[in-house]
């Protein structure tokens, strides 16, 4: 049997601990190493050459993004499963744009990770299937609510789009585009109202799926 050896790396110590007995408790699973953020996690894989790293995203320092682009870059033989309690699609793409195979979630069954981890090896890629039907219901809205609604934007309507979705406060972008507060305001309802959006968030995610602004 092909013993993997895994590098796992997250900041919260009992966490951690608790996904190491998961992974130790498996045949063929060997953990090689710990870190608890992402500077950490570059520096051993390069010492330690692991088969496969698995990272949380929000780390103190380097986050878990950032150490896969590095350790995908500069370690290519180590691979990267990605284990996040984040679920948005910003997410997960940004986690398979810098070179992630996998990415589960941390609410995810054991199990979950196993799979994970041997379809990696086997140079496969895997998502949380909790993840697969949110992408499914997000293409659903998307063909729902086609991508030419933004055509029916006016230029300060997108404009207040990119900016509210940058996290942008209206008296910010007031400011920036030198209008009152008001108007940012009424473009801000048109915005959401134009594009069948509710909110900020679906908003954001509008924004990224567009390529309008990144994660």
């Amino acid at each position: 049997m092909t013993n993997v050896r895994i590098l796992l790396v997250d900041d919260h110590a009992m966490l951690r601990d608790g996904v190491r007995m998961i992974l130790e408790a498996h045949p063929g699973f060997t953990v090689v190493g710990t870190a608890e953020h992402g500077q950490a996690a570059v520096e051993l894989a390069h010492e330690l050459k692991p088969d496969i790293a698995v990272l949380d995203v929000a780390m103190p320092g380097m986050n878990g993004l950032v150490a896969t682009r590095a350790i995908r870059a500069e370690v290519p033989e180590t691979q990267v499963v990605i284990l996040s309690m984040y679920e948005g699609e910003e997410y997960l793409r940004e986690a398979l744009q810098a070179g992630a195979s996998a990415y589960i979630l941390k609410r995810a069954a054991a199990k979950e990770l196993v799979s994970a981890i041997q379809a990696v090896q086997r140079g496969e890629s895997y998502l949380d299937p909790a993840l697969t039907r949110t992408l499914i219901t997000d293409y659903v809205r998307q063909v729902e609510r086609p991508d030419a609604a933004v055509d029916a934007l006016t230029e300060r309507e997108l404009e207040v789009l990119k900016l509210v979705a940058e996290g942008m406060t209206n008296r910010q972008i007031a400011q920036r585009l030198m209008i009152s507060i008001k108007t940012v305001q009424s473009h801000r309802a048109n915005v959401l109202d134009k594009l069948n959006l509710h909110d900020r968030t679906e908003l954001v995610r509008y924004a990224i799926r567009r390529g309008l602004i990144t994660a």
